[in-house]
């Protein structure tokens, strides 16, 4: 259990920091080639789960029913006698639905070879490589001089959501992400623990000179301003918390007798974590490390 929350969590508290630096535009993941081959399809999933529009994994997009998209590698242009052929063969293949890796050799030509094979109609190109918020203009440029205004532009290659939130105002239509997101940008686990607090009624702990640890049953609940916002988050220990309008309560049976009980769908636990990333506070949504944006507070508890 551990190990797939301590992954799991890690990926998407990534992946929805990412969403967050976009300001709505759609991400691709990508990561599947610098991950083992499970961990390709849970990073996959637990990246759409926190609101990545998309993955390029395939055995995620069977098994998950995630919505699948890509692009063609350097690989296939150079496989071909010139980039032209690449991309003629690409469009035959796909349609011009598809989106055309232009970076391979010069940028402009392959944007003016792709949009000479495809037509304006051309869905996106991509850009892979170099000072993105300089390429991005450029392209647009010259997009727009070819005729191609509704063609986006994909950009990729190593972006965290550092170097997203940096892109913010250009012209940028979608990003591909991968080393970042499967690694967890910096924080490759979660750091969840297992703590066994109590045993048949009786409240245990571990006693600890560097950590302080509190013994017996709890129960937890987020409390919201009447707009949505979270505040705080309360752990009540022996009992319930007082009730209060716009309470959440954080705990829910998840296992009985050895079986899940009602486990969310995906799109359901999508759902679910937009909802959490809308309450947070401004404070909590900021890319730089800083002081946690809700406090926790414990209480004793009356009886329930």
């Amino acid at each position: 259990v551990l190990s797939v929350l301590n992954h799991d969590c890690a990926i998407a508290s990534a992946a929805a920091r990412m969403v967050t630096a976009t300001h709505g535009r759609p991400i691709i993941e990508m990561g599947s080639r610098r991950a083992h081959e499970d961990a390709a399809v849970a990073s996959a999933r637990a990246a759409y789960l926190a609101g990545f529009a998309s993955t390029s994994n395939l055995e995620a997009g069977r098994r998950h029913d995630i919505p699948t998209a890509g692009t063609a590698a350097h690989a296939y242009t150079l496989l071909h006698d010139s980039e032209t052929d690449a991309f003629a063969s690409q469009v035959a293949a796909l349609g011009k639905e598809t989106t055309l890796l232009v970076d391979t050799y010069d940028i402009s030509q392959g944007i003016r070879n792709a949009i000479a094979v495809a037509g304006p109609e051309l869905r996106a190109i991509r850009l892979d490589s170099g000072d993105m918020s300089v390429l991005a203009q450029q392209a647009r440029e010259l997009l727009d001089s070819l005729g191609a205004r509704d063609t986006g532009i994909v950009v990729s290659g190593d972006l965290d959501e550092h170097q997203i939130a940096a892109l913010a105002a250009e012209p940028v239509d979608t990003y591909g992400v991968g080393t970042a997101l499967v690694t967890g940008s910096g924080a490759p686990t979660a750091e969840l623990v297992y703590k066994l607090v109590e045993v048949d009624g009786r409240p245990v702990v571990k006693r600890s000179e560097h950590k302080g640890a509190r013994g017996g049953r709890k129960t937890a609940v987020r409390r919201h301003k009447p707009t949505g916002t979270a505040v705080e988050e309360v752990v009540v220990s022996q009992g319930a918390p007082e009730p209060m309008p716009h309470d959440r309560p954080l705990q829910r049976r998840l296992v009985a007798g050895g079986e899940p009980v009602d486990p969310p769908t995906l799109e359901e636990g999508r759902e679910l974590v937009k909802r959490g990333l809308r309450s947070i506070p401004w404070e909590g949504l900021k890319l730089s490390a800083g002081d946690p944006a809700l406090p926790v507070v414990f209480q004793e508890g009356r009886s329930s």
